[in-house]
């Protein structure tokens, strides 16, 4: 019942009073990215939902206009040069993904869920198959967002949003959306440039 009806029922319910209340932001928001970098407030990707169907995901913008389209930051050459001055907060503060809450209203993602992949990101997308992490609507946030998010390889990634496959409940999405409050005030997990990093900790600790 909850996984079939009444998640996307809170889905509905959370985005709309979000779209509501953050109204301000977004305005507050979209004003300094025009003045630091004129240009579309807004940027959007081809990300693949539900069923491996593909959506645009929408964000704010928070990279130059010269900046490839399409392309994961990691694999940027110097990421930190197409940066802008706003989004160097928009995205430490994870504000840049405010705009996601659309998505979420219109029934390409949810709230909790495995983080939509690029369309060219095939290793994570086929990583997913093994654990039906495809199957479901792409979040916001999700279990493997609170646990590493930039730091994790691929294969970790997706075997965390198997977990979260397996285990979705009202309580254990509660768990995960309180979670996301904790690392996105600590800033845990955000490479510029770079995934895969807990590893390489690891290897260094070693």
């Amino acid at each position: 019942m909850y996984k079939k009806f009444i998640k996307r029922m809170l889905d509905i319910i959370l985005s709309f009073f979000g779209l509501i209340l953050l109204s301000w932001l977004y305005l507050l928001i979209a004003a300094v990215i025009l003045i630091d970098d004129p240009g579309p407030v807004f940027f959007t990707q081809k990300r693949v939902g539900r069923g491996k169907k593909y959506f645009k995901l929408h964000k704010f913008r928070s990279m130059k206009m010269s900046t490839p389209h399409d392309m994961p930051t990691h694999m940027l050459e110097n990421p930190d040069q197409y940066i802008t001055r706003i989004g160097r907060v928009l995205r430490k503060s994870s504000l840049d993904e405010l705009p996601q809450i659309w998505d979420i209203f219109v029934g390409n993602m949810s709230v909790i869920g495995p983080r939509p992949a690029l369309w060219n990101q095939e290793d994570l997308v086929e990583e997913r198959d093994l654990y039906g992490a495809n199957d479901v609507r792409p979040g916001l946030s999700g279990w493997a967002q609170i646990n590493g998010r930039d730091e994790l390889e691929i294969g970790e990634k997706a075997r965390l949003d198997g977990e979260y496959v397996e285990k979705m409940s009202f309580v254990f999405d509660i768990k995960c959306f309180f979670g996301t409050i904790k690392s996105v005030f600590r800033h845990e997990g955000v490479v510029e440039g770079g995934t895969g990093v807990m590893k390489e900790k690891e290897i260094i600790q070693k």
